[in-house]
């Protein structure tokens, strides 16, 4: 599945050149490993962060340059020997991801961040290090050191922006019992560990555990805390043949629950397994920061060469010029560049877990801004997927009359009509008889003794062949909406009928309404027929339906929107929606059931919420913005500070010193953390 999946993403994202070759061969029951593999590197950029950081404080109080800023002095014998070793371990220790990055990237002939970083800092050492030795000129060691500082503080919160969201998964995994008592061929349990755990084995789980698998209740019922999986608050009621999740806790009774699911398959397992895929995915506007850099490497290097020859051919002399060379091409690497993206991804990041959406692909979370027309696949995202009672229509009695006797036989029923039924009759406090006799006849209905008398629930075939007259009109009516009516007899006398529809989520009206004002186009997309399609449609608002699509042909209408020249986002929750979730520029899929793993979409919605949609849109809008306004400052800096470092106001006396360059280059990397920090989610 996972390697399908890829064949998808591959079409979908190959513009983005993403490196998925490297996804393909990771083995997915890897996860500890991976996620250890990279804790490690969160924590050595952490380690790298905090001990240059440390020893830069003494770099800074020896520095001439800054005590001639700050007008203070601290002298003493050697103190430039001093200044020059300390400052050779920041520049080897702190800077040794960017040495070995810039390494890699000239060898791929692509140069980007890491080059551009290398460039500064190797320039700014070896410049340094030949003025403690004697050359004419002022040390750049603080400049050095502040830089690697910036620099690895950019790259841990970029990682651990990723590492969050997986942070988050590895506590679950935490969580996850790695006991549980198994239940005997003679009824007697013993505890067995979750790994020995066979499919189809029993386990009991006792009030107040935790659930270790994924399975179906075969004993018992009780409320069930999902809060930690599914993003739901309230605990969940469930009964027998209902699915629980792994890691979700039992509140109140006891449950036998049979192993359905183990490892790999479970729930929590996809759920890690999305997140990896997630931090596999490099956002576009990381990209796009590289190739910024890219762009201020080929600067730096002609802007400090131009530098260097221009004044060398004005007479000055030869320090004097590699001075102002070494000025520019260290003020050329913008620390703010290195914090301009991972800050705003760091942010969007959190604030969209915050909201319940899983970003699997941040490229295409990007993209959703863009988005013109969003195709609803109605059952499950626009409707809840469950039927619920529409209209009772009493034949001269009370309609709770009626639902009683209906409710009655339907406890026996196994039918999806008869849970619409029975929560129909719970809702309005209906204690049900106890029926008898029950049998179901197929394409007919059902029938029983309730109460010692003889009770029906038939289809409208039935009322025809026997020629039981009904309020044909009614009928007429509900059956044009597209409702399922059944007729209730009791001792072969007809009391009235009951219309039930597949129960629209209350949101999706807010969600269709919210993208309208936005001028995003909404269309429904259905397997199901014109007349349910229609009903549901104008109970929600859109105007644009395609009823009848097979599963196979979701994905061609997904093009013909596209081919009108939009950009689409799908949003679906079955496996019949995968197709239309690769094709579409933007594939959200809807969380809800344990299918969390749609392989196929960019985005997960946890909380089943279509309103959610509304909110992908308005945070993906608000974090792009907030990448370019922060692009802009840092690169902005640049623009402005390269003529000054290179001495093109000098004939009136104004030359930049690297210490004011510092200053300001200081002033916008604040900006640009600040800035990103005010990302707001809607």
């Amino acid at each position: 599945m996972a390697q399908e999946h890829h064949n998808h993403n591959e079409q979908k994202h190959d513009e983005n050149n993403h490196d998925h070759e490297e996804h393909n061969h990771h083995d997915h029951g890897d996860h500890d490993h991976e996620g250890h593999d990279h804790g490690a590197m969160v924590d050595d950029f952490k380690k790298r962060f905090y001990i240059s950081l440390i020893i830069t404080l003494p770099i800074l109080l020896l520095s001439p340059m800054i005590q001639d800023l700050l007008g203070f002095s601290i002298t003493f014998p050697f103190d430039q020997y001093v200044l020059f070793g300390l400052a050779t371990f920041v520049f080897f220790y702190g800077g040794w991801p960017f040495l070995t990055g810039a390494i890699d990237e000239g060898k791929n002939k692509n140069p980007g961040m890491m080059m551009l970083i290398g460039l500064a800092i190797v320039v700014a050492y070896v410049y340094s290090s030949l003025v403690v030795f004697g050359w004419e000129g002022r040390n750049f060691f603080w400049e050095l050191a502040t830089l690697i500082d910036i620099m690895l503080l950019g790259h841990w919160i970029e990682m651990r922006s990723v590492m969050g969201a997986s942070n988050a998964l590895e506590e679950l995994v935490k969580l996850m019992p790695d006991k549980a008592h198994k239940v005997k061929e003679d009824g007697s349990t013993e505890e067995v560990k979750v790994g020995d755990l066979q499919t189809g084995d029993k386990v009991l789980v006792k009030p107040g555990e935790k659930i270790p698998v994924d399975g179906t209740i075969t004993e018992g019922k009780s409320a069930i805390d999902e809060s930690m999986l599914t993003g739901e608050s309230v605990p969940v009621e469930k009964g027998t043949e209902e699915e629980v999740i792994g890691g979700s806790i039992n509140k109140e009774g006891s449950l036998t629950i049979e192993v359905k699911k183990l490892g790999e398959d479970s729930y929590l397992s996809q759920v890690i397994t999305l997140v990896e895929e997630a931090q596999n995915s490099k956002s576009r506007a990381q990209d796009f920061a590289n190739r910024a850099a890219k762009w201020l490497f080929y600067l730096a290097l002609s802007a400090g060469i131009i530098t260097f020859i221009v004044w060398l051919s004005l007479g000055y002399p030869v320090d004097m010029a590699v001075e102002r060379m070494v000025t520019v091409m260290v003020i050329t690497c913008p620390h703010a560049l290195g914090l301009a993206a991972p800050l705003v991804v760091a942010v969007s990041t959190s604030l969209s877990a915050k909201q319940g959406l899983l970003i699997r692909n941040r490229t295409q979370f990007e993209n959703a801004r863009n988005v013109d027309a969003v195709i609803f696949d109605k059952t499950g995202t626009l409707t809840k997927g469950e039927f619920g009672v529409t209209d009772i229509v009493a034949n001269d009695r009370e309609e709770t009359d009626v639902l009683y006797w209906a409710a009655s036989l339907e406890q026996k029923s196994e039918h999806p009509l008869a849970r619409g039924i029975l929560d129909q009759a719970e809702e309005h406090d209906i204690t049900l008889g106890n029926a008898e006799d029950f049998e179901s006849v197929t394409g007919r209905g059902l029938r029983g003794k309730v109460d010692g008398k003889h009770v029906q629930v038939m289809s409208p075939g039935y009322m025809q062949e026997n020629d039981i007259s009904y309020d044909t009109e009614a009928f007429g009516r509900m059956s044009e909406e597209g409702k399922t009516v059944v007729f209730v007899l009791v001792d072969e006398e007809y009391i009235g009928m009951i219309a039930l529809a597949d129960m629209i989520r209350e949101s999706a009206k807010e969600a269709v309404a919210d993208l309208k004002e936005q001028g995003i186009r909404s269309v429904m997309l259905t397997g199901d027929n014109k007349k349910v399609a229609h009903w549901v449609a104008e109970q929600i608002g859109i105007d644009e339906v395609y009823a009848e699509v097979m599963p196979d042909h979701k994905a061609d209408q997904v093009k013909k929107v596209q081919e009108e020249g939009l950009k689409v986002a799908m949003t679906g929750d079955g496996i019949n929606d995968a197709p239309a979730l690769a094709t579409a520029d933007v594939g959200i899929a809807i969380g809800s059931g344990t299918d969390v793993a749609v392989e196929t979409a960019d985005i997960v919605l946890v909380k089943s919420d279509p309103k959610d949609i509304v909110s992908v849109v308005s945070l993906s809008d608000n974090t792009y913005k907030k990448m370019v306004q922060n692009l802009w400052w840092a690169a902005g800096y640049n623009i402005f500070a390269i003529p000054l470092a290179a001495g093109v106001l000098a004939p009136i006396g104004i030359l930049l010193s690297p210490a004011v360059g510092a200053v300001l280059m200081s002033l916008s990397t604040v900006v640009v953390a600040v800035n990103a920090k005010l990302l707001k989610a809607a």
